[in-house]
């Protein structure tokens, strides 16, 4: 059965190769990436043998533990990432819980993060060699290492499931995830800061791992080269510990998942409450508005976008800190215009099959896209507002503010008319609102990723004369170009927003069961 399970994997993983050549190609250029860093870490080995065995010991044991801990950690914050041998999937097959165990410990060997760690590992052997001590040491302490990752992330897996297992704390910690990712490039800056001004400090807790559960198994050869052979063999019984405890952990809490599966519980509403839907007028466009404004309230996905929109001062105003601090904080506005805008792209995407409930209403294309457009520009249109206007009341430097406001809004209705075009057209792969935001969607290509890209292209093309207009009046304090770009921003903006909902009504009219069979489609995949 653990055989069956694992050709079951791999036998999904072909599927999903072979559905198209796009997503062949992206697949070889992610393998020959991976040889490609594969090798430089083997490079790196074979040099580093040949130095001192304690610089060998801090690099190896240092980079074992945050290993490691990245696999303890990923399952924290994406649930279901790989869901190929999803448990709540195999209760149906007739086997025990240990082979069970067994076989999802050797698919997460056998995925690509596993091959990648397992030969990381295997390549420790090109510094170890120059101590044979370490040699023998190795051989046990490698497979321990591997193993103690990847049933670390099963545990964490598991326990999390259970703990997350309420829609609405996936939904928000789906939210509250992207926060350190955008903010990745400061974070990284700071502690890269920080190690260079402690790197004596760093040295001193390297050696300290090695006597903790993430690092354990990984100091056992660097010991037996030293000659101790008393620390080796008790970093080993930490290791075996470790991966004792962690292996009982996730049998108990795998046994109460299966026992008492996931399950989801709907709120109680009070009867008569429409939300949005009793607040706007009634009429196919306004229906339309409605639920589109609940989808930017309550749907995860679009609030992920809202989350980062206040973060962008934040990054930009730490890039230019060294530097003058309010242009970062002024542009900060047309780029929040230009990231929110540009989500509208996905709007019937997102929608999935529930699109073909419009489509029976008798909805015309022109109701859907002024619903849409509009419920997008009542979240979007009070941010960018916010953000054109804060740098400038705090600075006082008002003479610049218009052609930052008639950008920002340029910026954000040419997206909205570019997106009420190109969404008439096309529809492409998301993640359900309750998913993971770092699942991989089944049917995502190379082309549709050109798409995506050419929808950027057209929106920065068509704002482009607001765009110059208002940076050379700022850039020069030209007021006279800043009120300029003020009116010719409104201008262009709505002309090109007038235009995109006219004819991606037309076209909606047109294409609307062509995009309801293409969303069957993908829910089908």
């Amino acid at each position: 059965m653990v055989a069956t399970l694992l050709r079951l994997r791999f036998r999904v993983l072909g599927n999903q190769l072979m559905r198209s050549p796009w997503q062949l190609v992206g697949f070889v250029f992610g393998a020959l990436y991976g040889l490609g860093l594969l090798v430089a870490i083997v490079v790196g080995l074979v040099f580093l043998g040949f130095g001192d065995l304690a610089l060998a010991a801090n690099v190896i044991v240092g980079a074992g533990s945050l290993v490691t801990l990245a696999w303890a950690v990923v399952p924290l914050i994406a649930f279901g990432v790989d869901t190929t041998l999803d448990p709540d999937r195999l209760v149906v097959f007739p086997m025990s819980q240990a082979r069970m165990m067994v076989a999802l410990t050797l698919a997460g060997v056998c995925g690509i993060p596993g091959i990648v760690t397992s030969a990381a590992t295997l390549a420790t052997i090109a510094t170890w060699v120059h101590w044979p001590a370490a040699i023998v040491a190795w051989v046990v302490s490698a497979p321990l290492a591997v193993l103690t990752a990847v049933v670390a992330s099963r545990t964490v897996a598991t326990l999390a499931s259970g703990f997350g297992s309420g829609r609405r704390f996936r939904e928000v910690s789906g939210i509250l995830i992207f926060i350190p990712l955008i903010l990745a490039g400061p974070i990284i800056a700071a502690v890269a800061t920080g190690l260079s001004a402690g790197g004596g400090a760093l040295l001193d807790i390297l050696p300290v791992l090695g006597w903790t559960p993430l690092g354990a198994a990984w100091a056992v050869p660097a010991d037996a080269a030293a000659g101790d052979l008393i620390a080796a063999a008790a970093k080993l019984l930490i290791a075996l510990a470790t991966l004792a405890v962690l292996w009982l952990l996730w049998r108990k809490a795998l046994a109460r998942s299966l026992v008492r599966p996931r399950h989801s519980s709907a709120a109680a509403v009070k009867p008569g409450a429409l939300g949005w839907f009793g607040r706007v007028r009634t009429g196919a466009a306004g229906a339309i508005f409605a639920r589109a404004l609940t989808y930017w309230t309550r749907d995860p996905r679009y609030l992920r976008q809202l989350v980062g929109a206040p973060l962008v001062p934040l990054v930009l105003w730490f890039y230019a800190r060294d530097g003058d601090p309010f242009v970062a904080l002024a542009f900060s506005a047309p780029i929040i215009a230009f990231v929110i805008g540009i989500v509208v792209y996905a709007d019937i995407s997102y929608d999935g099959t529930a699109f073909g409930t419009e489509l029976i209403t008798g909805a015309s294309g022109r109701a859907d896209r002024i619903g849409r457009t509009f419920a997008a520009a009542a979240v979007a249109l009070p941010l960018v507002l916010l953000a054109a206007i804060l740098p400038f009341a705090f600075s006082g430097q008002w003479q610049q503010f218009p052609g930052i406001l008639g950008m920002s809004i340029a910026i954000l209705f040419v997206c909205y008319g570019v997106c009420a075009v190109t969404s008439a057209q096309l529809v492409v792969p998301v993640a359900a609102s309750g998913d993971n935001p770092f699942k991989r969607v089944p049917g995502s290509t190379f082309l549709q990723g050109l798409a995506f890209f050419g929808i950027w292209l057209a929106a920065l093309l068509l704002s482009a004369p607001a765009v110059i207009v208002g940076a050379i009046g700022f850039f020069t304090h030209n007021a006279v170009l800043s009120w300029i770009a003020f009116a010719g921003g409104i201008v262009l903006g709505t002309v090109v927003l007038a235009v995109g909902v006219l004819v991606g009504g037309n076209m909606l009219n047109r294409t609307g069961p062509v995009l309801l069979a293409r969303l069957k489609a993908m829910k089908n995949a």
